[in-house]
């Protein structure tokens, strides 16, 4: 394998990455190193962890990071209402007569009433392909949890003190994105592969348009990525990713319209604008220079 190989099958699995994203994956792959992207929302970290999903076989394992996210959330808990009703059904029927206290609980920590939640999965996955484990906006999780995460990312290990350690044969795909709310600490950088993730270029978003919407012709296609470029340029709130220009142009086939004019964009600014101000700041730019850009640009 080489990185030209992971560019292409991403690239059949729907995702076109550039030079240095496909190489970032080859080296993730190759070291089983966590990868940490970062970028703006909606440059496509997210749907790079399911491509992979999809592209290597292997289970795709969510961790959503917040603010407050602890253990419990993350690794595992004790489902207690099972245990509780596992008690109640061993008293009902005289299995706790005579027992130590210690003896029944024993009996309540066993690995059946225990939740599994994604790191857990991730490490103690089992058979069949390592899963792709995504610790997505990881830049939301508090400073303690973060340090807790280095741990387990550096040993891939996790101790259950009534059960045991669950340790991983073969680590897991580790992908971790920020959208840099904050700074992910240094620590945690030192454990992983880096990339930046940019908006890409014209020709590129062009190119994924076409990818992911084939039925859009190539002259909206290219028209779409031109508006979307001068967007980018009007110092939104919230500048359209890629996923926004895929929706915008499955939209406006959906509507059957094969050109961008006035009428076409304000109708259908909804799908790439998603705050009240950036669509004021385009209407104030003036749609009708956002088209005539767009027409020149498609050129």
């Amino acid at each position: 394998m080489n990185p030209e190989a992971v560019s292409q099958a991403l690239t059949d699995h729907g995702y076109l990455p550039d030079d240095g994203l496909a190489t970032a994956v080859f080296l993730a792959l190759e070291l089983r190193r966590p990868l940490l992207l970062e970028g703006e929302a909606g440059v496509g970290k997210t749907e790079l962890a399911k491509v992979l999903s999809a592209w290597t076989g292997g289970e795709l394992i969510r961790l959503q990071c917040y603010e407050g996210i602890d253990a419990a959330q993350a690794v595992y808990d004790w489902d207690y209402a099972r245990q509780l009703l596992h008690l109640r059904a061993a008293e009902a029927t005289g299995e706790t007569a005579g027992r130590s206290s210690d003896s029944v609980e024993a009996d309540l920590y066993q690995e059946r009433f225990l939740i599994k939640r994604a790191l857990l999965r991730a490490i103690g996955h089992g058979d069949g392909p390592p899963p792709v484990l995504l610790i997505d906006e990881v830049d939301r999780a508090d400073d303690e949890f973060e340090a807790f995460l280095l741990e387990v990312l550096s040993d891939f290990q996790i101790t259950v003190p009534e059960l045991g350690v669950y340790r991983a044969a073969t680590p897991p795909l580790v992908i971790l994105t920020s959208n840099r709310t904050r700074d992910v600490h240094d620590a945690l950088k030192r454990r992983c592969l880096y990339h930046w993730v940019e908006h890409p270029n014209f020709d590129r978003e062009v190119a994924i348009v076409r990818l992911r919407v084939p039925e859009c012709a190539e002259g909206l296609a290219r028209q779409v990525a031109a508006a979307v470029e001068a967007m980018r340029d009007l110092n939104l709130y919230k500048p359209p990713g890629v996923a926004e220009t895929i929706d915008w142009a499955t939209a406006l086939g959906k509507l059957g319209i094969l050109t961008l004019d006035e009428h076409s964009v304000s109708t259908t600014l909804g799908t790439v604008l998603k705050y009240r101000e950036d669509h004021h700041r385009v209407e104030q730019h003036g749609v009708a220079a956002i088209v005539q850009q767009a027409v020149e640009r498609s050129r």
